[in-house]
């Protein structure tokens, strides 16, 4: 016996059937024939069951048959739709394709759209420009709007010519006869407005604002037509230049008149000794003249009456009223600023200038006014004795040069540097006299008996009170020196009294 039949039979002998017969004591033959005899009859058992159920196996025989071509036929119809599924998955890609290449089509096509439709719209002159360019006043709102149109398409215009656009050739000839049109409208607008500056009492600051609500307009004409821009800026710079002359020249001149009709002079100097008529028993006039060692009132020029309105003379007139001559300067120099910084305001807003050019323009306007001015101030300061009243002027140029620095306007500068040259050298030549009037008093003509404070003393206590008063806000050094070599005389004055006393 072989290995692997002694191993199959190990095998069998584990088995708990072939254990229970060999425990049991039976011979194995006979339990093998009753073996047999059971599984003849079991077999014989099942073919009978078979033949019984013949019926329903050979149905069930047909049924999977049926089954079998119905799976058959679904499986055909499933190949079907799976052959479908991948045609459609292919239609389906190309469409995606099909569907990408339409999207960026159109957005091709929008986006030519959108530049055509903006190109259209920029260089197409409608009807509402051309009506409105040649018929609508040049004053109305309407016609600003449509010149801003008109403005945009002749600058896209000039564009499209250096692209050599054939549509821009189509509406040349249009845009420039509106252009032109347009020109000749703003200009007559203009000078009519400028015109309006010349009548008499009329209040040019009216057509100032009416030509600063269009300043559009004259930025057209810088872009279209230069030599119209020119002869307008020309124009308006000749007729406020004749205004503005006209206006302080005749001002000043009034003003001149309201003066007080005695002023200070060569006998009104700190050593100067007083005459009969200025005795003990005189009283002077203080309606005709101001008082030239007390500063009073006076100071108020400097303070209250800084920004107050400016002297009407003709309102005054009629009351006789008269004044100081500083607070004549103060009202010129008030009106001065306040028309020269709106004008340099005005003319930098309207014609778009920088500062510069602004300067330069400005200049051109006040030039003569300015000049007028400086020598009528140096005409009656030249024969000015009244230290206070010039350095009160003095003070005056300094606060307005600030007031002007405030509403941002350098433009008169030069002004008060050339106002300045003309007060600075005169005070000090006044300052001088004083000086040599006190060191120059010859005190052997003092009457012995005399024992009241000198008159000299007391017109220098007053003085020296009112300078430093009035230099305490803006301190000048230059006056403080002056004063400083006045009082050194004043002292050696009173030393030259004293020793004349037992």
């Amino acid at each position: 016996m072989s290995h692997s039949e002694e191993e199959n039979l190990q095998d069998h002998l584990q088995e708990d059937i072939v254990k229970e017969a060999l425990a049991s004591g039976q011979d194995l033959r006979e339990y093998s024939k009753q073996v047999e005899v059971e599984l003849a009859s079991c077999e014989q058992a099942s073919i009978q069951d078979y033949i019984s159920q013949a019926g329903n196996i050979a149905q069930l025989h047909t049924q999977i048959s049926s089954c079998d071509g119905i799976l058959a036929r679904m499986e055909n119809l499933l190949l079907s739709f799976q052959t479908d599924l991948g045609s459609i998955s292919s239609e389906i890609l190309t469409l995606q394709q099909e569907s990408v290449d339409m999207n960026l089509r159109l957005k091709n096509r929008q986006s030519v759209r959108g530049e055509l439709s903006q190109f259209v719209d920029d260089l197409v002159v409608t009807e509402q420009l051309i009506t409105t360019i040649m018929e609508t006043p040049v004053s109305e709102q309407q016609f600003l709007e449509q010149l801003q149109v008109l403005d945009h398409k002749i600058e896209f215009l000039k564009e499209q010519s250096f692209r050599e656009a054939r549509a821009a050739q189509d509406v040349k000839d249009v845009l420039e006869k509106l252009k032109i049109k347009a020109v000749a409208k703003i200009r007559e607008y203009f000078l009519l407005k400028i015109n309006q500056f010349k009548k008499p009492l009329a209040n040019y600051q009216i057509p100032q604002n009416a030509m600063l609500r269009f300043k559009f307009y004259f930025q057209f004409l810088q872009k279209v037509n230069r030599e119209v821009a020119s002869e307008v800026r020309e124009e308006y710079i000749d007729t406020m230049s004749k205004i503005m002359f006209s206006y302080f020249k005749s001002y000043s001149g009034r003003l001149a008149k309201l003066q007080f009709e005695e002023s200070a002079s060569r006998e009104d100097l700190l050593g100067a000794e007083e005459s009969q008529s200025k005795g003990f028993f005189f009283k002077p006039s203080l309606k005709n003249k101001t008082t030239v060692f007390s500063v009073g009132s006076r100071d108020e020029v400097l303070s209250v009456e800084l920004e107050a309105p400016i002297i009407v003379p003709h309102a005054q007139q009629k009351t006789d009223q008269r004044y100081p001559h500083e607070m004549l300067f103060r009202s010129v120099q008030y009106a001065l600023v306040d028309n020269a910084c709106r004008e340099f305001l005005f003319i930098s807003e309207f014609f778009m200038l920088d500062t510069n050019t602004a300067q330069e323009l400005f200049n051109n306007i006040f030039g003569k006014t300015l000049s007028v001015l400086v020598k009528q101030a140096d005409s009656f300061i030249s024969d000015s004795f009244d230290c206070l009243s010039v350095f009160l002027c003095i003070h005056l140029v300094q606060r307005y040069q600030l007031l002007c620095h405030k509403r941002c306007v350098g433009g008169l500068d030069r002004y008060w540097e050339n106002l300045n040259g003309v007060l600075w050298p005169r005070l000090s030549n006044v300052m001088q006299m004083n000086i040599v009037s006190v060191r120059e008093f010859d005190t052997t003509r003092r009457r012995p008996a005399d024992v009241r404070p000198h008159y000299s003393t007391r017109r220098y206590a007053e003085f020296s009170a009112a300078i430093v008063g009035i230099n305490e806000t803006f301190p000048h050094e230059q006056m403080n020196r002056l004063l400083a070599m006045l009082q050194e005389e004043v002292e050696g004055l009173i030393l030259r009294l004293a020793s004349q006393f037992p």
